[in-house]
């Protein structure tokens, strides 16, 4: 079974951000009626010309992990994330939780190896509880 993509209760990933803007200046919310869909979830771009990119190449702009919590999902958890909050990384986009409970960017960055190897190895095993 693969697993879980973080999406709205309208299937649309990232709350509707432009997965494309990440890797420019910052991110930013996508236009509803520029979409495309990608293994089933919709994405929101801010122009056709990011649609286009990120349909030539889905899997370059796509958040790791689905678009879970990168520190949580090292924890074998899937907990949404606020889409300001993110890194990349070697060409990579990693989101995180930031609200109520604190923000697990400065985490991540503190220990990145580590995090980022427990995560990659929780993905791989795709078992998951939900906080």
């Amino acid at each position: 079974m693969a697993n879980p993509i973080n999406t709205n209760d309208q299937n649309v990933a990232i709350e509707g951000y432009d997965p494309i803007s990440y890797f420019g200046d910052r991110p930013v919310k996508g236009n509803p009626s520029i979409i495309t869909t990608h293994n089933g979830v919709i994405y929101h771009f801010s122009t056709s010309e990011n649609k286009a990119q990120f349909e030539n190449n889905p899997d370059q702009y796509l958040p790791q992990y689905g678009g879970f919590c990168a520190v949580a999902v090292s924890e074998g958890k899937l907990v949404p994330v606020d889409p300001e909050t993110y890194k990349v990384t070697d060409g990579k986009l990693y989101l995180f939780y930031n609200g109520e409970h604190g923000n697990t960017k400065p985490q991540w960055e503190a220990d990145e190896a580590i995090i980022h190897a427990n995560a990659d190895a929780q993905w791989k095993k795709g078992a998951f509880t939900l906080p």
